[in-house]
């Protein structure tokens, strides 16, 4: 589970169906009571979403409408000279109902930032052409997604390539002579004339019957039904002196990996002449699979690819080069089938040097990797403690030394002498930053949400120790409301984490903010309990065949020792809420802990664990979590199954639901709300039939926040 419209009524909706029980909440219980702001909010609302202001200009408690105002940095690229950044900014597009990005770029040398594009559609993934001032960028041309050019001296942007295929990502060699990209093929296809063969075979399906007939596994994929495409790996020269020529025909495998790989999984060699990539060439045995290697292959289609990781079966990834050219590191775990083991940092002397692990011993799983550019040090990001850290990995050994400690740090880029990154924290999204490569001298280099930041009050976020289960120390944390007064008593939103193999640190969220809610007036209390991230990896293994004990004990004994550490906590209102493995562990409180909350909501969550090992897609997640297949390990798999304890339901529970979600399919949310209703429990359903595991569209977003909130507030606030 790890790993994100016309105007609509609130409740009992034909398509995003907010299914009202029409009955009273509770016997006395009156509604919720309401004020002129509460008033104000209803009536932007009720207007049509393209035309609602998404936040006040006024000073304001942050909202929903403000998480959905900020902008988003993202894809830093630092320039061949060092002196600037190029980098996406997506606005929402309120009209179109949809997020849109432009190119933008910034100087290190705190000159203001400046818009380089503005297509119609979308500009993505922007890359610098080696030795100049040009850029790549993906974007729509004649309804295709494909790689244009242009230059920060206002050239006015150029298709690069035409061809009958979306290009889903793509990298240029050192030189800039050649570009590898990825397209959607279909692998029988003749591999010189693969990319067109795919686009006839795409246009004769039109008109034609629908079916489709699977003869193996993976028939969906995260939100996506499988047609027999593979995402291949292409090489073609940016001049259009020959045809683009498919490296990775041989293997049965989507290079990147499906649904979530990117460039990141594939670079050039140093001499350019080869592609390093990543794929897992599984078989029928993919959906339990996650044996990724690391294979090599020359650009030209001479060879079939080479395993260069055909020992480890479990993940490689991520291969990255020295800038001198005698380095390769990569990413792996060891051990196959879990996806949420330790990703260790591997170097290999290039070409045919031997391999071995950097900081062994060290207890943290790396996400990204950056060499120095003398290629004796490795920068890395790595949870740690409710933070993700940026690390210095000396590669002549030892352990590595943390360079920013607060706040999470992604996109690893590097500047002369500074590491470039992006920044963000529970205070704010992501912003570029820098830091010396001594670790001091952080500088915050764009700040495109500073003066929205400014009008939105949030609340203070304290971090706290108890003991859980086990007698291990565990951490929490506390988000106070807005305009917190500690002669009062707060209602309590309890937000649980999913994955399970997750956190909620300090880090910003578009979905999952703890800000919406103290905006609108609760404490907050989240908790990483066993099998959290960034602990130890015997922390996050704790979880394992025991999804609903020690999380649960940890759980309990987290919020009694919020409630004792911060008495202005108010035990006697307080609602859980979950999305996937929470919303699971939402359904298992609703029989194991019920005297502890006043109502829930469960986003995605697991209702039937039977059910969910044969209708979900990545059969390794269930697997592994509970000890192997269910019809070999059904035992396993019921140790903590929600569904035989429907029995004892009792909780108001609000039931959300993407239609689109295969990771947990919506039957799930169905049958949970279908024996909440059995038992005339008072309940709701809300489903977004246009929305995956996650909620993305802005109108989406709206909608759930306010749904989400008026259940808080019916609950917890009714009569008060």
């Amino acid at each position: 589970m790890r790993r994100p419209l016309a105007p609509l009524p609130l409740c009992c909706v034909a398509l995003l169906t907010l299914a009202c029980d029409g009955r009273r909440p509770h016997a006395g219980r009156a509604a919720p009571a309401s004020n002129s702001g509460e008033a104000a909010a209803v009536s932007e609302a009720s207007k049509p979403f393209r035309e609602q202001q998404i936040a006040p200009e006024a000073v304001h408690p942050f909202s929903a409408r403000d998480l959905l105002a900020l902008d988003r940095v993202g894809d830093p690229q630092v320039s061949p000279d060092g002196k600037r950044v190029l980098y996406t900014l997506r606005k929402t597009d309120l009209e179109h109902n949809r997020g849109r990005k432009d190119l933008w770029v910034v100087g290190l040398d705190g000159k203001a930032p400046i818009q380089l594009t503005s297509h119609p559609d979308n500009e993505d993934s922007p890359r610098w052409l080696p030795g100049s001032h040009q850029l790549l960028f993906l974007a729509k041309h004649e309804g295709k997604q494909q790689v244009w050019r242009t230059a920060i001296d206002g050239t006015p942007p150029a298709v690069v390539t035409r061809f009958p295929l979306d290009v889903a990502s793509y990298a240029v060699s050192p030189d800039g002579h050649y570009l590898a990209f990825s397209a959607d093929v279909f692998p029988d296809c003749e591999p010189q004339k693969i990319l067109a063969c795919t686009a006839d075979r795409l246009e004769q399906r039109k008109g034609a019957s629908s079916g489709q007939l699977h003869t193996r596994l993976f028939v969906r994929h995260w939100d996506t039904w499988k047609d027999g495409r593979r995402s291949h790996l292409f090489v073609w020269p940016l001049d259009g002196s020959r045809a683009p020529v498919d490296i990775t025909h041989a293997l049965d495998a989507d290079v990147p990996s499906k649904p979530f790989g990117d460039s990141d999984e594939y670079t050039f060699t140093p001499d350019g002449q080869q592609l390093v990539f990543s794929a897992r060439e599984a078989g029928t045995s993919e959906p339990w699979s996650t044996n990724f290697d690391l294979f090599v292959a020359p650009i030209d289609g001479s060879a079939p690819p080479r395993n260069l990781t055909p020992d480890n079966p479990a993940w490689d990834t991520t291969p990255v080069f020295s800038p001198d050219g005698k380095t390769l590191a990569y990413r792996a775990m060891k051990r196959p089938g879990f996806e949420a083991d330790r990703f260790g940092v591997m170097v290999k002397t290039w070409p045919e040097g031997q391999v071995r692990e950097l900081a062994p011993d060290w207890d943290r799983s790396a996400d990204e990797l950056l060499f120095s550019a003398d290629s004796q040090r490795i920068f890395l990001t790595a949870q740690e403690l409710g933070q993700t850290r940026l690390f210095a990995l000396e590669l002549s050994g030892g352990p590595p030394d943390a360079i920013v400690d607060d706040g999470a740090v992604s996109h690893l880029r590097r500047a002369g002498d500074r590491v470039v990154f992006l920044h963000n924290s529970l205070s704010g999204p992501d912003e570029i930053a820098s830091v010396d490569l001594s670790g001091g001298d952080l500088r915050k280099h764009t700040g495109v949400n500073d003066q929205k930041l400014s009008r939105a009050r949030m609340g203070e976020a304290e971090r706290f120790e108890f003991i859980g289960a086990g007698n291990d120390t565990v951490r929490g944390l506390v988000v106070k409301p807005v305009d917190f007064d500690p002669a009062k008593k707060y209602p309590i939103a309890f937000l649980i984490h999913g994955g399970p193999q997750g956190s909620f640190g300090n880090r910003w969220s578009f979905r999952w903010n703890p800000q919406v809610y103290a905006g609108a007036g609760y404490g907050v209390v989240m908790i990483d309990f066993h099998g959290s991230t960034g602990y130890g990896q015997s922390f996050t293994d704790a979880i394992r065949d025991d999804w609903g004990g020690k999380p649960l004990a940890d759980l309990k004994a987290g919020l009694a020792a919020a409630i004792s550490q911060h008495p202005w906590l108010d035990q006697d209102r307080a609602c859980a809420l979950g999305a996937s493995y929470g919303g699971f562990m939402v359904n298992w409180i609703a029989s194991q802990w019920k005297d502890g909350f006043k109502c829930l909501v469960n986003h995605d969550g697991v209702f039937d664990n039977r059910m969910m090992y044969y209708a979900t897609e990545e059969l390794w997640f269930s697997e592994w979590e509970h000890m192997g297949t269910y019809f070999e390990h059904q035992a396993r798999h019921e140790l903590h199954n929600p569904v035989a304890h429907v029995d004892s339901w009792t909780l108001p529970m609000l039931v959300i639901h993407g239609s689109l979600d295969y990771r947990i399919p919506e039957t799930q949310g169905i049958a949970t709300f279908t024996a909440l209703q059995r038992r005339q429990i008072p309940s709701q359903l809300l489903v977004f039939p246009d929305e995956n595991h996650w909620v993305l569209k802005p109108a989406n977003s709206l909608l759930w926040h306010d749904t989400v909130l008026g259940w808080l507030n019916t609950w917890l606030r009714a009569g008060s």
